[in-house]
């Protein structure tokens, strides 16, 4: 299988793939930071937590984007916190920002917000992140768990994170965007 580094993993509605039984990735939109032979991880975009950014990591608070709350970066090590960042530019190598892929960039999250906001135009903080085993991710997709879509450049910092599952589905130009359409709950079909 392709590099799926930078790519968005949407979930198939649950009607489309009743083998899934998780909630944590029901209608979930899932950057894929890094994938190689060993596995992949990737951060949840779309879901938004009740908890402040001051409670967690003190400072912060002023500097994330819209909404401005931590967000579930999905299901392992949420007792840890990342930081995802916009950079414009090329500079490869800056004081507590490592560049993934384009504007993509993590934050050392232990740096003081004065030494890393200068470079940033976005940044939102994840409690825990998404993570496949080798060739778990490629026997997900097989099974039909999830589509793989192009991300766009604002998807990661959406100011509307409820409605990015669907908003991804909708501008696809195949019958993948019939998708979004499907309710919440399958039995109200």
């Amino acid at each position: 299988m392709d590099d799926l580094t930078s790519r968005l993993l949407v979930a198939v509605p649950r009607e489309q793939s009743e083998v899934r039984d998780d909630d944590v990735f029901d209608r979930s939109v899932v950057l894929v930071l890094h994938h190689d032979d060993d596995g992949a991880h990737g951060l949840i975009l779309n879901r938004p937590l009740t908890a402040e950014v001051d409670a967690v990591l003190p400072g912060w608070q002023e500097h994330v984007s819209r909404p401005d709350c931590v967000f579930q970066g999905g299901p392992v090590s949420l007792d840890t916190a990342l930081g995802l960042a916009s950079s414009p530019g090329d500079e490869d190598e800056q004081l507590g920002i490592k560049r993934l892929f384009g504007g993509v960039c993590l934050i050392d999250l232990d740096a003081p917000p004065p030494v890393v906001m200068p470079s940033l135009a976005a940044l939102r903080i994840y409690a825990g992140y998404a993570g496949w085993g080798p060739e778990q991710l490629e026997s997900e997709i097989e099974s039909g768990y999830w589509f793989v879509v192009d991300a766009e450049a604002y998807d990661p910092f959406s100011d509307d994170p409820d409605d990015l599952w669907e908003q991804v589905l909708r501008r696809q130009r195949s019958s993948m965007a019939f998708a979004a359409s499907f309710p919440d709950d399958p039995e109200l079909n």
